[in-house]
């Protein structure tokens, strides 16, 4: 008996659509494909297969962002 499937609708920009399919197709995957090893990967990890977490930069970065911010109020009149 073949496996029953269940239908998930996303909305994404179109861009990234036709990106994600031309990479998937050098892969030999279909987006389907991905999605499916997402979610199993899901199941498997016990949560997301990646950090989420926001960004903190570094010591340096944040220098560069101070120095960005004084040029700027440097060259506006």
């Amino acid at each position: 008996m073949a496996k029953k499937t269940s239908t998930i609708h996303l909305r994404v920009e179109p861009d990234t659509k036709a990106d994600v399919e031309k990479l998937l197709g050098r892969l030999g995957m279909s987006t389907t494909d991905a999605i499916n090893i997402f979610l199993n990967q899901i199941i498997l990890t016990g949560g997301l297969p990646f950090p989420v977490m926001i960004p903190r930069p570094n010591k340096e970065t944040l220098a560069a962002l101070k120095e960005a911010e004084d040029i700027k109020e440097i060259f506006s009149i």
